[in-house]
């Protein structure tokens, strides 16, 4: 089954070539130009990884990643940014991003990372399913 991807970044001429560059890679690709459309999506949608720009206007990076890890906290969030610094990245992966790329992206890397993205959110949804299965038994008596 192809990855799920959600692209994040107001710059849309790197979106629609990051965009097309992964589908020709055989994943699945949404887009938003804004943090405020990329949460919308999320309250629809679920992926296998989202792709997270650093700075936008309005609301950056950092803000959307907690507003989503409240939301999903099973979501993976990769930054990919033109801003890198280590202090941001520390940032963002302590508050639950999964990784910090800068651009230009190394598509190969790239894809591993989004790889690696659907994997551990597979096993955390595993998880909570097993938490569920676990409390529903220990509440019946079975």
């Amino acid at each position: 089954m192809a990855e799920k991807v959600l692209i994040v970044d107001d710059d849309k001429a790197f979106l629609a070539i990051l965009a097309e560059r992964m589908q020709n890679r055989g994943m699945e690709v949404s887009t938003a130009d804004s943090a405020a459309a990329a949460l919308k999506m999320l309250e629809k949608e679920t992926y296998d990884a989202v792709l997270l720009d650093l700075m936008m206007p309005e609301m950056g990076g950092i803000e959307a990643l907690q507003i989503m890890r409240k939301k999903q906290p099973e979501v993976q969030v990769i930054f990919v940014t033109g801003h890198p610094s280590v202090s941001k990245g520390v940032e963002a992966m302590k508050l639950g991003a999964m990784d910090f790329i800068p651009k230009p992206v190394d598509m190969n890397e790239l894809t591993e990372k989004i790889h690696q993205a659907k994997a551990g959110r597979m096993i955390l949804v595993e998880k909570r399913s097993q938490e569920k299965i676990k409390k529903i038994l220990t509440d019946k008596g079975w």
